[in-house]
């Protein structure tokens, strides 16, 4: 707790080496994030970089309540800033984006498996995510992973309270299916 209350305050005091600790520390993490909402690794690392230039830009800003759950608190506005750039990104990488449904396609097509012991890893729900169009994407992680309730979302994406509960549905609904789908695809018949 001591040493990260001193990295967060040479980082306010742009010391470089403190920066670099706290980026090296912190870089997975704020990388997982952003992967979730944008289509590729290039554009997640760059809404991942914008993210750590924000955060250091505005880390005086981080308020020190409980000194306690420091890291707690911290990840929680990181997080924020990372959900925020990667939005932004996500703008900007498909301006349509509220406007593309997904594609009747998606809702036939079967994931490939080879995945004996029939567990979902994390790479995997991430890749089945991913297959959501952008806008059921966005909306499924801010509300399933990240916790946001539908009037922040629709705030966030400038879409109306009924769209984000749309959306959710429909995600949901894709995801339930390939997860079954994949699930049945699993298992063995001993008989």
């Amino acid at each position: 707790m001591e040493h990260l209350l001193q990295l967060l305050q040479g980082c306010a005091k742009d010391d470089a080496k403190c920066q670099k600790e706290f980026y090296d520390k912190y870089l997975g993490f704020v990388l997982k994030i952003s992967f979730r909402y944008l289509n590729t690794y290039e554009s997640a690392a760059e809404a991942a970089n914008d993210s750590f230039v924000k955060i250091f830009k505005n880390v005086w800003k981080f308020e020190i309540r409980d000194p306690a759950n420091i890291e707690r608190l911290l990840l929680g506005w990181v997080k924020r800033i990372v959900i925020n750039t990667s939005i932004d990104y996500m703008h900007m990488e498909l301006p349509d984006w509220k406007h593309k449904p997904l594609q009747e396609a998606a809702w036939q097509d079967s994931l490939p498996t080879d995945n004996a012991d029939n567990k979902l890893l994390y790479k995997e729900l991430i890749e089945l995510i991913k297959r959501l169009s952008p806008a059921y994407r966005a909306v499924f992680n801010l509300h399933v992973i990240d916790g946001y309730a539908h009037h922040e979302i629709a705030g966030l994406l400038g879409i109306s309270i009924g769209t984000s509960k749309s959306n959710l549905a429909k995600a949901r609904a894709f995801l339930q299916k390939h997860l079954i789908k994949d699930d049945k695809e699993n298992v063995l018949c001993f008989t």
